[in-house]
């Protein structure tokens, strides 16, 4: 431990003082520096090595437990323990932020759904519950508004839409790509918050079309819809919030990529057993 104390601190005190603080001898500091490395540091070397690419593939978005679980999947036999020990050693963690602006317009006259899920975020199969909602990113053009629609099963976004404006059109467009993309059957939960957006006669006539059992959150409780409220917490943390955001195309275009590129293929969530959502739909097909 003196000898790696010495060698961690030699570009800030001198080697002499320190062996003579420490009561060591430069005759065994040599001996130290000339002696092979351990199995477990050449181990250390190797995990580090993969621990230092995976911010870039994960956009340094994993903390200790998804790099673990993300070097186990390579093969590696890793703890925990170990990985938060590297990851401490070398200054890697995941980013995270913050920020708020109300999205959420209930002050309106239009009809309200019942809660059908009641915080039950549990689905047994895909297109069984939907949940969707909307965001915002600031750019130095303005607001960016983002809709999307999650399959509560995978928690994969299967629809999403951007707009300057936050009215109807822009939810619309959302539920319209998920439709698209699933075809759902008849019977399928839909469930958001009670905003204007939702509950316009345009936006519950396309409901109505596709047979959707209509689910809205209770007033004022974002714990009601928590599985769309993560899904932004983490685009933000992961994406968002990192940037300055010149125009509200260059968000659209990284917004894309990341549903596209990271979040659906690639990234690991802890509620579907460290696998992806797509990875969660094929174990389950």
């Amino acid at each position: 431990m003196r000898f790696r104390f010495i060698e961690e601190h030699r570009d800030a005190f001198s080697t002499d003082r320190m062996c003579s603080v420490l009561d060591v001898s430069a005759r065994g500091l040599r001996a130290y520096r000339s002696r092979p490395a351990s199995r477990r540091q050449r181990t250390d070397v190797v995990v580090l090595a993969h621990i230092k690419e995976q911010p870039r593939l994960s956009l340094g978005s994993y903390g200790r437990p998804r790099m673990t679980e993300e070097l186990k999947e390579l093969g590696l036999n890793v703890g925990h323990r170990r990985v938060g020990r590297l990851m401490r050693e070398n200054g890697i963690w995941a980013e995270r932020s913050r920020k708020y602006k109300a999205t959420t317009d209930s002050n309106h006259a239009l009809n309200i759904a019942p809660n059908l899920l009641s915080r039950d975020f549990h689905a047994d199969r895909s297109n069984q519950k939907w949940a969707g909602d909307i965001s915002y990113v600031w750019t130095r053009e303005g607001w960016l508004y983002l809709a999307v629609i999650l399959d509560l099963h995978s928690r994969r976004v299967i629809g999403w839409a951007v707009s300057n404006r936050m009215k109807r059109d822009l939810a619309i467009r959302a539920l319209k790509m998920a439709v698209a993309l699933r075809q759902p059957p008849k019977g399928c939960i839909h469930h958001t918050d009670r905003g204007s957006q939702y509950c316009s006669h345009d936006y519950q006539k396309l409901l109505r079309q596709h047979g959707f059992k209509v689910s809205m959150r209770g007033k004022g409780n974002c714990y009601d819809n928590a599985a769309v409220e993560t899904y932004f917490k983490t685009i933000k943390a992961e994406l968002i919030w990192r940037r300055s955001w010149p125009t509200r195309r260059a968000a659209e275009l990284a917004i894309f990529e990341y549903i596209n590129g990271f979040y659906n293929p690639r990234r690991r969530h802890s509620a579907l057993g460290w696998k992806s959502p797509v990875a969660f739909e094929r174990k389950v097909a």
